[in-house]
């Protein structure tokens, strides 16, 4: 299931069967084709741990008629083909794509995707970083069959008011034929509802509004995470031909002042960075490890997560819906330098990105606030207009969530006007001996004196690295447990008592694996900053961390 609930009654859609056929044709492959799961990476396989090539996945699926496929994600350039015939192609691990064959003879056909993890010219967000880039389909795969006419998306945003909510939808349906179509649709949320009827021409994909008062139904929060169903129904000739189920919370996310507000009360975020990793699974967490994080974050007194430096997979996003935790999500991006940014295939490839992120996740209501451009280079003016732009496609694409970038700590910051709450990455006593409070009043002079004045303010990261079962009691050397404990100890509580200041988010949640470039500066080849390990084992700073974050509830 791509999903945590049933996303359709009418259209006909199921998961693909989890057993593929894997192929590696490159240097240090397998030697014959074997069956792996998917979802999966192929690093999961102990012949396959450093592989870095191509994988071939080769499934028969029994349909017909139109079949649209959709991948949740994979592992980072695809190329996907039926019949031998190419359907789609997709760059980028953390969105989902389609592909759609249409006026297929029903019976027995054969699925095929070529994923391909090598870092080349073509890529400018996958390359040597911080975390691995993996291979293979990290996440599920669903196939449908439609008709003549189908519904492709819907988004929902909710507005207040005295009298209660009121529901804004926009839904879009495709015809799939050379004549043209009239439908009508039915939209409802909770006990609203609402029709229209709709004149779709030959293959045009059209958008169509709605807006539902829905009164005084529940708002969603943190501490009563309600959530309501949207059903769609799309009707030709009187018949019910196809249907969309989503779901959706009532809230408002504004910034006012120096304050995130939630339904118009200030909201104090305490909360952790974490990669989509998990111990041998490696970007395919499976539901069990995604629902573990969530309750060790929230064991911890975290009331939020980021998804660094990617978007997630909906399934997590589906559980912090329905747990009440809060989301920072972002577009694939991080650490790139000017240089990096001036790739050619750059801009198009990060704005297809926030696209995709923002068109794929929208409806969750616990996403409070989008980023991008992770540390990239804010300090030049080239730089400064990539973000520039990108703020500018999230707000053309979701007015009702502010918008922000985790900056690095180095001074000359550009964007911090453009972005509707400054966040910076700051971590004294780790890579900086200087004391907590003066490298803060430092980084807010410097942000107020450029543009960010009296805006909320987010420490994004800050943090220290411990390995894990490593003790020093004495000398307390870094890397060691102590060491990790005493300069959380210091930042977490400067910042969180500091007025000027609105939220903490740590780096990290867990441990994660880094490309082999980088083995120099992580040992284990490991980034270690994980107040648990990479099997969620916890470490010292858990009981630290834990202390800090619920003495602020």
């Amino acid at each position: 299931m791509d999903r945590l609930f049933q996303t359709h009654e009418i259209r006909k859609s199921r998961t693909c069967d989890p057993l593929w056929t894997l192929t590696t044709p490159d240097e240090g492959g397998l030697s014959k084709p074997e069956k792996v799961t998917v979802p999966g990476i192929w690093e999961s396989h102990p012949a396959l741990r450093r592989y870095r090539g191509r994988g071939i996945y080769e499934q028969d699926i029994v349909c017909g008629g139109h079949v649209r496929f959709f991948f949740g994600g994979v592992s980072f350039r695809s190329r996907v083909y039926l019949d031998d015939i190419l359907l789609a192609e997709h760059y980028g691990a953390y969105t989902g794509f389609e592909a759609l064959a249409k006026g297929l003879a029903r019976g027995r056909h054969r699925l095929r995707v070529e994923a391909d993890n090598r870092f080349g010219a073509d890529s400018s967000l996958h390359i040597p970083n911080d975390y691995y880039a993996y291979g293979g389909i990290n996440r599920p795969v669903v196939f449908e069959e439609l008709g003549d006419a189908y519904i492709a998306q819907c988004h929902v945003i909710s507005h207040h008011s005295e009298a209660g909510w009121t529901a804004e939808a926009g839904v879009t349906v495709r015809n799939l034929t050379n004549s043209p179509i009239t439908a009508r649709l039915s939209l409802t949320i909770g006990d609203a509802q609402r029709e229209n009827a709709v004149l779709l021409q030959p293959e045009e994909e059209k958008m169509i509004p709605f807006s539902l008062f829905c009164g005084q139904v529940r708002s969603w929060s943190p501490e009563d995470p309600a959530l309501y169903p949207v059903k769609i129904r799309m009707s030709i000739g009187g018949k019910t031909v196809d249907d969309w189920i989503d779901r959706t919370g009532f809230r408002e996310i504004r910034t006012e002042g120096k304050q995130i507000l939630l339904n118009g009360k200030p909201v104090q975020l305490r909360g952790f960075n974490r990669h989509e990793e998990y111990g041998s699974f490696g970007a395919a967490v499976p539901l069990e490890g995604m629902v573990q994080d969530i309750q060790l974050m929230r064991h911890m007194g975290a009331n939020c997560v980021r998804t660094c430096h990617y978007p997630n997979d909906p399934r997590f996003l589906d559980l912090c819906d329905e747990m009440g935790m809060l989301v920072w999500e972002e577009s694939h991006a991080r650490g790139l330098s000017e240089t990096q940014m001036r790739h050619p295939l750059f801009m198009e490839q990060v704005m297809q990105s926030t696209r995709e992120m923002v068109q794929q996740h929208m409806n969750h209501p616990c996403i409070f606030i989008w980023g991008c451009l992770n540390e990239c280079a804010d300090d030049t003016e080239f730089g400064a207009e990539c973000y520039r732009s990108v703020f500018s496609l999230l707000r053309a694409l979701d007015q009702s969530r502010p918008v922000t970038a985790a900056l690095l700590e180095r001074p000359g910051g550009r964007v911090y006007g453009q972005m509707d709450a400054v966040s910076v990455n700051l971590y004294p006593q780790w890579y900086r001996d200087s004391a907590v409070h003066e490298a803060l009043e430092r980084k807010i002079r410097e942000i107020d004196a450029n543009g960010g004045c009296g805006k909320p303010l987010i420490i994004s990261e800050t943090g220290a690295g411990a390995i894990y079962g490593f003790h020093d009691p004495l000398g307390q050397a870094k890397w060691s447990e102590e060491r990790q404990c005493e300069i959380l100890r210091k930042q977490i509580s400067t910042i969180l008592n500091h007025p000027d200041i609105c939220g903490i988010f740590l780096w990290q949640f867990a441990d994660v694996r880094v490309s082999e470039e980088w083995f120099m500066n992580r040992p284990r080849t490991y980034n270690n900053k994980g107040i648990v390990d990479e099997f969620r084992r916890p470490k010292m700073a858990y009981r630290t961390v834990q202390e800090l974050f619920r003495s602020q509830e």
